[in-house]
Order: structure tokens, then sequence, then C-alpha cells
């Protein structure tokens, strides 16, 4: 799908997008488990984004619940590393029930689909039927990854979105977009505008895994990464309006630089 040339605050730029939102955005800062303010106080945001009538399908992380170093022991002993892959995706549907909840707390309406047979608590993901829930103005939630072990949710993102032949993937985070450095250590660390993917790729920058980036490369699939925490951000992405960083192809077949640094 195309993008339209409006990039108003009252109309989308893109018709449909990819969100993917890590388990971290639904906990408050440092903690664990699941806030529902915080759910809410996202719900209300995508709520806003969508309204535009921007279709929107959120893949959804589960590490508020469940993280790597919960699954070695004292003495060393670890859960099988498939296993802990899969008690991951059973992470992320607990926290798509709450967004689910939450949406629909706030009058929109919503399908929760998983990767893995959940049928007591969401359909299973079938790519028509999903695409068919958002032309009806539903926001689809896509939980349990792919389905498979060693796969990220940063990789399923991707994955669905060139499934669901959506314009944009949209990555929320609580930073501002890419740096040069990390912000916090370095207060002159650069913010990036534009990259190119090659660029994010060969500097190691810590956006997405690679694996994302090079599926997102190979069919230029634009990427954004912002800052989700500042009220407005995700109407502002879906309106083309400048936040964050934007990650999609070189301008120029030759070039390799890093564009539009702020």
């Amino acid at each position: 799908m195309g993008e339209s040339d409006s990039s108003s605050a009252h109309s989308p730029r893109y018709h449909r997008v990819i969100l993917k939102l890590s388990g971290e955005s639904l906990v408050h800062a440092g903690e664990r488990g699941i806030s529902m303010d915080e759910v809410t106080a996202i719900a209300r945001q995508i709520k806003s984004a969508h309204e535009l009538k921007c279709q929107i399908a959120v893949v959804v992380g589960g590490g508020n619940i469940l993280r790597g170093a919960q699954f070695k022991g004292s003495s060393g002993e670890m859960i099988q590393e498939a296993t802990a892959h899969y008690m991951g995706m059973l992470a992320t549907v607990i926290n798509a029930l709450a967004l689910q909840d939450a949406f629909e707390s706030i009058g929109i309406s919503t399908r929760v689909m998983s990767a893995i047979k959940m049928d007591g608590v969401a359909e299973p993901f079938i790519r028509r039927r999903a695409i068919r829930h958002l032309e009806k103005g539903r926001i689809v939630i896509l939980a349990a990854g792919t389905g498979a072990p060693f796969v990220t949710t940063d990789t399923c993102a991707a994955n669905r979105g060139l499934e669901l032949d959506a314009d944009i993937v949209l990555k929320a985070t609580r930073v501002d977009g890419v740096y040069s450095e990390d912000p916090e250590k370095n207060p002159h660390a650069i913010l990036y505008r534009e990259l190119d993917y090659d660029t994010v790729i060969e500097k190691n920058l810590k956006v997405m895994d690679s694996t994302a980036i090079a599926q997102c490369r190979t069919h230029k699939l634009p990427i954004l990464i912002f800052n989700f925490k500042k009220e407005g951000n995700i109407v502002k992405a879906v309106s083309g309006q400048k936040v964050g960083t934007r990650i999609s192809p070189r301008i120029n077949p030759g070039e390799r630089i890093l564009i539009n640094a702020t």
C-alpha cells in the first residue's frame, strides 16, 4: 500500500501500520508485571491514532513478565532455550489480553490473534482474516510472535508488516529515536532523524534485531523508532509528522551516510 500525500494531524499518512510495543511499555519503568494505568494510557494514544482512520495491528512483546536471565538457576542450571522462547510467547498472550480489555473499556473493537493455538482466549492468526478485521475498523493485537522459537517480536513485527501489506513498522520505545551513542552516557549524542538500513546494520545501531532490519531492507518496508511516552506521538507517527527516527532505503544508490541528524 502506498502512502498518502497528507501529513496533517487530522488525517493519516499511513493507511495501515504495524505498531510494535515492548512488554515493558505496559508497566512503569523499572518494574515488572502489568500496570493497567500504563496499559490504558497507551491504549488511549492508540485510540486517537485509530480515530484518524488508520488501520492498526499491534505486535506486543512479553519482557515485562519473562526475561532471559530468569531462566538461569543459581548453580548454572537453565531451562532449554526453546522452552524459554515458548514461555515468552505465552507472556505475550497475557499482555495482549490486557491490551484488549483496555481498548474495549474505551470503546474500541479488537481481535486478539495468536500464532499458537489458544482457542479459549484468541483467534488463530490467519492473514486474510486479520486483514478483514482491519478493514472493518478493528484493532488487531498479534500475540505469540510468529509461533516459532528463536524469533524475536521485532522480527515478528517485520514479518507481519509484510504479510499484512502495512505501509510502515512503528516501534514504540522510551527514547526519542536512534542516537549515535547512548544519550544517558553522552549528553552530546546525536539524534538521527533519518537512516538507511545499511547504515543501521553496519554501525550495529541497537534499534531492532538484525533479522528484522534485513527483512525490512529486502522489501523496502520503512521503520519509525519513536518515543511513545510523549503524549500524542503515536498520532504524530501515523500522521507523518516529524517524530523519532525513520529508517528507509538510501536516497541515492551510492549514498553511505547518516542523514538529517539533529
